[in-house]
């Protein structure tokens, strides 16, 4: 079950999980988020599974507030799948 995109406190940063069918649609879903994060330059944690990923974006410096830019680009994560 996908899970909406969560804002958690200390550092601010905002968190999804995101499963998938099989390896096949984790795998794409991992290459085009490459791409994405290549074009804004901008990179989130990442940690998957066969399938499954976990992303955690962050603010450029984890004492600053998540802001319109990152949730921008997690809309635009979003928009991958």
């Amino acid at each position: 079950m996908d899970q909406p995109w969560t804002r958690r406190p200390r550092p601010d940063r905002l968190e999804r999980r995101i499963e998938f069918d099989d390896y096949e649609r984790t795998r794409t879903f991992l290459e085009r988020l490459n791409g994405l994060s290549e074009q804004e330059g901008r990179f989130p944690d990442i940690s998957f599974g066969r399938t499954y990923v976990n992303l955690t974006v962050r603010a450029e410096a984890d004492e600053d507030p998540i802001g319109e830019t990152e949730e921008t680009f997690a809309r635009a994560i979003d928009g991958l799948l």
